[in-house]
């Protein structure tokens, strides 16, 4: 396994077009004249599958960030909504706060397994979707 090869252009431009999100797999290939064969061997390149992991973990970071960062505020408008005069939307608000979970004071390995823990349970996607009602 040879890590130290660098991708090509024609490589570095297909995953920024995934990572973008623009467009579709079937689009980004056609875009940059790319055969579906040839994708996939460039699936199966080390150097290639590290550079997207690579995207992926540092996309994952950023979310976790974004997420830290607007949890007080989230927690916030819930004890807001908890008070509402709609009965149901208090209701709400108040399942919502009952199950956030609980953050326990924790020494550093504690924490290192907690952070694991809390990746594995939020999916992407829903993290994208939480991030986005957040930014509403």
């Amino acid at each position: 396994m040879n890590t130290s090869k660098k991708l090509s252009k024609k490589q570095l431009a297909v995953l920024d077009d995934l990572f973008k999100g623009d467009l579709e797999a079937p689009a980004i290939l056609q875009k940059n004249n790319l055969s579906a064969d040839r994708f996939n061997k460039w699936l199966a390149d080390e150097n290639f599958k590290n550079q997207f992991t690579q995207r992926i973990e540092w996309l994952n970071l950023q979310s976790q960030a974004m997420i830290a960062r607007y949890a007080s505020i989230a927690v916030t408008k819930l004890v807001n909504l908890a008070d509402s005069e709609k009965g149901e939307t208090a209701r709400k608000a108040c399942l919502d706060i009952i199950s956030l979970p609980k953050i326990p004071v924790q020494n550093k390995q504690q924490k290192g397994d907690l952070q694991q823990q809390k990746t594995q349970e939020l999916p992407p996607a829903l993290a994208s979707k939480l991030l986005q009602a957040l930014a509403e």
